[in-house]
């Protein structure tokens, strides 16, 4: 049998003694076998097993059978005698008022009826506490707001004697005469500013103060006209009238809230039935843990569950594909016009509906279970207001949140898996509508330098590796170099350097790696000025060492702004006392650098300049917009890369100019590993990270 305790508990863990005082009974006795000798414990277990034996006749529970009745009998009686009251109430009463009497009126019987059981049931208790809120609170929210009521209704009903035609007469003479003194003023002011006695922007406060002024002098005389007075005080009193009955409802629901936390209740539950009956459909639990919103709103889950999620992974209403079984097949033995891709991607789709699918499940079942295990402890349920609040309160982030992961999951997760998956195919040009699964063939081809990939790919990524650290670190020295120029006290002009340093980040790289790319053409400017300067004609794009040492020294110009910004800022807040304590200790500006100034940027700019790494490890742009990738050499790199080639325009080419994009796809999961592993060791290394500053 289950163990029962001898005592219930509230919301924040407080004691109550069970009124229940058959579960008392059982308690005790269980309490004394688990202490008592294995003599007595055989005594107890045969006076537990009586007592139990003869539930049905013990005294409090024929007790509280009968009060189960008296109440059922007298919610009943009072259900029909409350609409009767409803009834005898004068016509015209607004619909809150009309709620509140009722309320009140109700409250009072059965602070009467529930006052005679409060030392029989935690209910009764409870019962009894709203009734005395209701009976405290309510009559003077009633008596407000009739008043406001009445407020509302004298004030739809006034019918001014002004004389209004006078009145608007006065108004009218009101703006004239406010009107000239503006002019004046402005006229003032401006003759001011031809005396050079104040400045253009003065000039300008002034008149959009002088224009404030005027405005808010008319508005104010404005109020004088009767119709318009009319409608300003019938919108407040109406305003006033919403506020004043939200907020007590507010104040009536949260002191009710706060005895319902206060009171304890008992059940005579041990297993948590609710939670089985309710596990596979959300809803029915909280139903039967007496949550009917939370249920109507778990209803709505479990309509997705049933009527989405699970008819669309077994193939419902998919446009092609068959759910998860046609990520298996991937349209094999399919009809000609499907296309594997579709039965991946709505595979995947199944899958994610699934999963959101089992999140509903599982916090279904979090639900109901936390409920019921609460009100096994004596916690009562929540009633609608309490779960607002605690929405409110606490799962306000969470709310927001739900909408973002929903996209996400959409637009980010959907595409990841897809590249993945397609990496264990064999889509290539030959198998475009259908194509099979091939295991980790193509990354076995990668690895081992064979098949369509073969050498080249390692010889790209040899380049990527050269590419990634020379025009970073370049572009790191640079704009650390320009930061510690820019911020020396003896340069002049530093607005002036610090604004030429920003350019290549404030236009757009498009423009500036177009600019070279034309420059540096066989008949472009640049090509033209090294072969008169020079004298040696040198084609720059279709050479493959120019054309890297190019891209390398337009990246180092392009990202050291970046580098620039970030290194600015860091030096001016280093203090200056650093400095001033290391030339008393007769350091040199090296020595400066190096022990105060690096140490501090890095020190702050180490994670940033990480994420510069790998964003150019995967700059496909300048490359792309360049040279294409060229200049082209088939004989060391066949003819789907160039030598300028980086990995992740090589895979642009497999995929969308050759259609490999299994191996392409491959190739972009192997990138994304690798640069994941960099960038957690980048991190984990830096000191403001082991510091936990990020």
């Amino acid at each position: 049998m289950a163990k029962y305790s001898k005592v219930l508990y509230d919301y924040i863990g407080r004691t109550y003694e069970r009124k229940n005082l058959y579960l008392k009974e059982v308690a005790l006795l269980q309490d004394k076998i688990r202490e008592g000798s294995p003599k007595e414990k055989e005594s107890l277990k045969t006076q537990l097993k009586e007592l139990i034996s003869k539930k049905n006749d013990h005294p409090y529970l024929k007790e509280l059978k009968e009060y189960d009745h008296k109440e059922k009998r007298f919610l009943e009686d009072l259900k029909k005698k409350s609409a009767q009251h409803q009834a005898s109430l004068e016509k015209g009463l607004s619909k809150d008022v009309v709620h509140l009497e009722r309320l009140l009126f109700e409250s009072k019987a059965k602070m009467e009826f529930y006052k005679e059981y409060t030392g029989l049931t935690y209910d009764a208790v409870y019962f009894y506490k709203e009734a005395s809120i209701h009976q405290k609170l309510i009559p003077n929210i009633i008596y407000n707001i009739k008043k406001l009521e009445e407020d509302l209704r004298k004030a739809e009903n006034y019918h001014g004697e002004e004389n209004k035609e006078a009145i608007a007469r006065e108004i009218g003479r009101f703006k004239s005469e406010q009107n000239a003194i503006y002019e004046k003023r402005l006229a003032e002011l401006k003759e001011k500013r031809k005396e050079g006695l104040i400045s253009e922007k003065a000039l300008k406060n002034g008149k959009k103060e002088l224009k404030k002024k005027y405005q808010y002098a008319v508005r104010v005389k404005e109020y004088e006209d009767p119709d318009k007075m009319k409608r300003e005080l019938i919108k407040s009193k109406k305003f006033e009238l919403k506020d004043y009955t939200k907020v007590q409802k507010r104040v009536l629901n949260a002191d009710v809230a706060d005895a319902r936390r206060n009171t304890p209740t008992e059940t005579m539950k041990t297993t948590p039935i609710n939670t089985i009956a309710g596990a596979l459909i959300p809803g029915l639990g909280q139903l039967l843990n007496k949550q009917p919103v939370k249920a109507a709103l778990f209803f709505l889950g479990l309509l997705f569950v049933y009527v989405v999620a699970i008819p669309y992974a077994l193939g419902y209403g998919n446009y092609q594909g068959e759910g998860i079984a046609g990520l298996i097949s991937l349209a094999e033995g399919a009809r000609r016009i499907d296309k594997s891709l579709i039965f991946m991607i709505e595979g995947i789709v199944a899958i994610v509906f699934l999963l959101f699918a089992a999140g509903i499940m599982v916090a279904n079942f979090r639900d109901v279970r936390g409920v019921e295990k609460g009100v096994m402890k004596g916690i009562r349920e929540k009633n609608w207001f309490e779960t607002t609040q605690t929405i409110e309160e606490d799962g306000f982030p969470y709310l927001v949140s739900i909408p973002a992961l929903i996209v996400i999951s959409f637009i980010v997760l959907v595409p990841i898996f897809t590249a993945i998956l397609l990496s264990f195919t064999g889509m290539d040009p030959k198998n475009q509508s259908k194509f099979p699964w091939v295991g980790i063939q193509n990354y076995k081809l990668i690895a081992l330098g064979e098949g369509l990939a073969g050498s080249v790919f390692w010889q790209i990524f040899g380049w990527t590796i050269i590419w990634t650290l020379t025009s970073t670190t370049l572009a790191i020295f640079i704009g650390f170099g320009l930061a510690l120029l820019a911020n020396n006290p003896r340069i002049k002009g530093k607005g002036i350097l610090r604004m030429i340093y920003l350019l290549p980040w404030a236009v757009p790289a498009f423009i500036t790696i177009m600019f070279f790319s034309i420059m540096f053409s066989t008949q472009g400017a640049l090509t033209e000025v090294v072969q008169n300067v020079f004298g040696v004609a040198i084609d720059f794009k279709n050479s493959t060492f120019w054309s890297r040492f190019i891209l390398v020294m337009l990246q180092g110009w392009l990202g050291s702004s970046y580098v620039f910004l970030l290194s600015t800022g860091v030096l001016q807040a280093i203090p200056e006392d650093l400095y001033e304590a290391a030339d008393i200790d007769g350091a040199n500006t090296w020595q400066k650098i190096r022990r105060i100034t690096l140490p501090m940027v890095l020190f702050q700019t180490a994670p940033l300049l990480v994420n510069q790494y790998t964003f150019n490890f995967n700059n496909f742009s300048i490359i792309y917009l360049f040279n294409g990738g060229g200049p082209f050499n088939p004989t060391k790199y066949g003819n789907l890369a160039g030598s300028s080639d980086i990995l992740i325009s090589y895979i642009y080419k497999l995929t969308m100019d050759n259609q490999y994009q299994a191996i392409g796809a491959s190739i972009s999961i192997a990138i994304s590993l690798g640069l994941m592993v960099f960038a957690f060791i980048g991190f984990k290394n830096s000191k403001a990270f082991k510091e936990e500053r990020l």
